[in-house]
C-alpha cells in the first residue's frame, strides 16, 4: 500500500466513524422529537461510570494539558436504574464540549445530590431521589443571550461560518431530549470567561419516575439484536413482528405497495389504507430490506420514510432511480424533515411531512393510484419553435406517453389548469410572457405547483436567472450536442417510464449517452475546504475521472489560487472555514469580471431550510450537502462542465 493509499484509508476510516456518529445523532434527535424513543432501563453502577469517564477522557486531558477531576458523593446509592447507553451519551457529549472549549485549567465531573436551593422542574424528580451529574469547566463560557440557543439543533455559541471550534451543534440538543426522556432535566450556569457548569438531573430509578409522571415508554432489559434483511423474500421470510403483510399472497399481476417504514404503528396505518384502496401491501423495516423487496417484488409503488435505520430514505431513493429495474416505480416520500424540493427533484411523485393526517395519506394514495392506474403518462411541451417541438416529440414519443404541445405561456397555463400532467418541458423564450413568468405563476398555484418542470432552452442563462430557476425548476438542460440524451433521461425519470419497454434506440441512448465521463477529462477543479478528510475523499473521486485538482484551505487562499490558476474550470466551495468563509469568498469571486461566470458548487454540512438559497444568493451555481454523494457530485460536474 502506498503512502497515498494509507492516507486514503485513514481518511475513509475517520470520515466513516464521524459520519456514523452524525447519522446516529440525527436519528436519535428525530426519534426523540417524533416521540418514538424507547428507553432501556437497567442497573448501572456509579463507580463503573466514573471509571469509564477516567479511562476515556484522561488521555484527552493529557493531550491538552488540562486537569480532570471526578468525584462521587458518598450519600448516593452505589447503583441506579437508568438507560445506561443514553446516559453515557449525554455525559460524553458534555465532557467532550468541556474539553473542546477549555484551553487552561481543567474539567470536573461531580456526581452528587441537588444543592438545597435547586428547584427541580421535571415532574418525575424528587430532591432526595435525584442524582446530579455536573460537568464543570474553566473554559470560554457562554453569554447569557446564547444559553438557550445552544440547545437548538445545529447551533453553537459561536454560530458563524468562520468559527474556531468544530462540531455539528447537535450534541446539546440531543442531550436535552435524552434528559427529558429519562425523566430528568439538563441545566446550565455559565458566564463569559468564567467557564460553564452543565447539570444533568436524573431520578435514581428512571422506570419508577417515568411511569409515575406519565412520561415515555420504557422497555425492561436490553433491546433484541437487529435482524438482517433476507437474501430472498420468499414464503420462508419472517414477517415483521408487529404486523402481518401480504408477501405470502402476492401473485403476478397484483397491484402492490411497498411500505418502507420503521415505525410499526404508522406502518400498520399505511398497510390498512393500502388494502382499502385495493393494493396488497409489503412492509420493510429498513432501507436495505426495502431495496431488496423492490427488486424482488417489483411493487406498483413505494411509500418511503426518510429516517430509517441503516441506510436512509435518500440513499434508498438514489439506488432505486439508478437501477433500470426499479427507476420507473413511483415513490412517495414521508419524512419528519421538511425537504420536499429535494425529493421531487429526485423523481418522487409526492412528499408528506410528519405528523400526517388521514386526509394527507388519502391524497398520497390518490397520487399513487394516478400513476398505477394510468399506464399512459401525460407530457406537456411548451416551445414556440415548431422544429424544436417536432424533434422533442420524436425523441420521447411512444405508446406509454401522450404528448400535448403549446407555443405560449398562456396556453400552457390553461392546459395545466384543465387537465393533469405528469411532467412539463419548458423553453424560456416564449414571446410576451416568458418561461420565467410562467414558472413563477405555476409555483404560486398550489393545484399545479408539484408538476415536475424540465427547463430545455438554447438561450444563455445569467447567474441571477439561474438562481431564480433553481427555486422553481426540477432540472435545467441547455441545448447542445448531447442534450437530447439528458432530456430523454430526465423525462423518463419524472414520467416513471420502464426503460426495458422503450424502443431499442432509446434504451441505447439511456444506457450510454449520459454515462460517458469524457466531458470531465482534463478539467481543472479548485477544492476550497479546511478539512483534509473531505479533500482526500473528493480528490479520490475526481482524479478517477481525469480531473486535475488544486487545493485551498480557506476562502482567502482560494482567491489566491484562482489568481494563480486562471485555467480553473470550476470551484468546489466549502462554507464553514476559518479566516474567510465560503459565502464571503463566493461574493468576492463574483465581483471579479474574469471570474464572474466560473461555476461554483457550494458544499456545506448544514442541510437546513434556506441554506441552498443563501448559497446561491452569495454566488453559487449549485449546492451539495455533506457528506457529498460521489454520484451526485459527478452528475453536477457533468452539468456545469459540459
Amino acid at each position: 500500500m502506498t503512502e497515498k493509499h494509507r492516507e486514503f484509508a485513514k481518511t475513509i476510516h475517520s470520515s466513516g466513524s464521524d459520519l456514523l456518529s452524525l447519522i446516529n445523532e440525527i436519528l436519535d434527535l428525530s426519534k426523540a422529537e417524533a416521540g418514538k424513543l424507547e428507553l432501556v432501563v437497567e442497573e448501572m453502577r456509579l463507580d463503573d461510570l466514573a471509571d469509564k469517564v477516567r479511562r476515556t477522557f484522561e488521555p484527552v486531558a493529557g493531550q491538552k494539558g488540562l486537569s480532570l477531576n471526578i468525584s462521587v458523593a458518598e450519600v448516593l446509592p452505589p447503583v441506579i436504574h437508568a438507560d445506561a447507553r443514553r446516559l453515557w451519551q449525554v455525559i460524553k457529549n458534555l465532557l467532550s464540549n468541556a474539553f473542546k472549549f477549555t484551553e487552561q485549567g481543567g474539567v470536573t465531573l461531580r456526581i452528587r445530590r441537588p444543592e438545597p436551593e435547586t428547584v427541580l422542574t421535571a415532574p418525575g424528580l424528587i430532591p432526595e431521589k435525584t442524582v446530579v451529574f455536573e460537568v464543570a469547566d474553566t473554559g470560554i463560557g457562554i453569554p447569557g443571550e446564547k444559553q438557550e440557543l445552544i440547545f437548538e439543533a445545529f447551533q453553537q455559541a459561536d454560530g458563524t461560518t468562520s468559527r474556531k471550534y468544530g462540531g455539528t451543534g447537535l450534541g446539546l440538543s440531543i442531550s436535552r431530549e435524552f434528559a427529558r426522556y429519562m425523566g430528568g432535566e439538563l441545566r446550565l450556569v455559565s458566564a463569559v470567561g468564567k467557564g460553564s457548569r452543565f447539570m444533568l438531573c436524573l431520578p435514581e430509578n428512571a422506570e419508577t419516575a417515568i411511569t409515575g409522571a406519565g412520561l415515555p415508554r420504557v422497555a425492561s432489559g436490553p433491546p433484541p439484536a437487529p435482524v438482517s434483511g433476507p437474501e430472498s423474500p420468499d414464503a420462508e421470510t419472517p414477517e415483521p413482528a408487529f404486523v402481518r403483510d401480504d408477501r405470502r399472497s402476492i401473485e403476478k399481476g397484483d397491484q402492490s405497495i411497498l411500505i418502507v417504514e420503521d415505525d410499526p404503528h404508522f406502518a400498520k396505518i399505511m398497510l390498512d389504507l393500502a388494502r382499502e384502496k385495493g393494493f396488497k401491501g409489503l412492509i420493510a423495516e429498513d432501507g436495505e430490506t426495502g431495496l431488496h423487496f423492490a427488486d424482488f417484488y417489483s411493487p406498483s409503488a413505494i411509500l418511503l420514510d426518510v429516517g430509517l435505520p441503516g441506510i436512509d430514505g435518500w440513499t434508498v431513493m438514489k439506488r432505486l432511480k439508478e437501477s433500470p429495474e426499479t427507476r420507473h416505480i413511483p415513490v412517495h416520500f414521508i419524512s419528519a424533515l421538511d425537504t420536499p424540493l429535494n425529493a421531487l427533484k429526485m423523481g418522487a411523485v409526492g412528499f408528506l411531512t410528519k405528523p400526517v393526517s388521514v386526509e394527507m395519506l388519502e391524497e398520497a394514495f390518490r397520487k399513487i393510484s394516478h400513476f398505477v392506474a394510468g399506464p399512459v403518462k401525460q407530457l406537456l411541451i411548451v416551445e414556440d419553435d415548431p422544429v424544436q417541438t417536432r424533434s422533442i416529440n420524436e425523441l420521447i414519443a411512444n405508446d406509454d406517453v401522450e404528448i400535448r404541445a403549446v407555443s405560449t405561456a398562456e396556453a400552457a397555463y390553461e392546459q395545466l389548469c384543465s387537465r393533469s400532467f405528469d411532467c412539463m418541458i419548458l423553453d424560456l423564450g416564449l414571446g410576451e410572457t416568458s418561461g420565467f413568468d410562467l414558472l413563477a405563476k405555476i409555483r404560486r398555484d398550489r393545484t399545479i405547483s408539484q408538476v415536475p418542470v424540465i427547463i430545455y432552452t438554447g438561450r444563455e442563462i445569467t447567474r441571477d436567472e439561474e438562481a431564480g430557476l433553481q427555486k422553481y425548476a426540477d432540472s435545467i438542460i441547455i441545448k447542445g450536442a448531447r442534450s437530447p440524451e439528458r432530456l430523454l433521461d430526465e423525462t423518463s425519470l419524472f414520467l416513471h417510464r420502464v426503460e426495458s419497454e422503450l424502443p431499442p434506440d432509446k434504451q441505447k441512448m439511456l444506457s450510454s449517452g449520459l454515462r460517458k465521463e469524457a466531458v470531465l477529462d482534463g478539467k481543472v477543479v479548485l477544492i476550497v475546504d479546511d478539512d483534509m478528510r473531505n479533500v482526500f475523499a473528493l480528490a479520490s473521486v475526481l482524479e478517477e475521472n481525469g480531473i486535475r485538482l488544486i487545493e485551498a484551505r480557506n476562502g482567502r487562499e482560494g482567491l489566491e489560487k484562482l489568481g494563480l490558476h486562471p485555467e480553473t474550470d470550476l470551484v468546489l466551495m466549502d462554507i464553514m472555514m476559518p479566516e474567510m468563509d465560503g459565502y464571503e469568498a463566493m461574493r468576492r469571486i463574483r465581483k471579479q469580471d474574469e471570474l464572474k461566470n466560473i461555476p461554483i458548487i457550494a458544499l456545506t454540512a448544514k442541510a437546513m431550510k434556506g441554506d441552498k438559497l443563501k448559497c446561491i444568493d452569495a454566488g453559487a451555481n449549485d449546492y451539495l450537502a455533506k457528506p457529498v454523494d460521489p454520484d451526485k457530485l459527478i452528475s453536477l460536474l457533468r452539468v456545469w462542465l459540459y
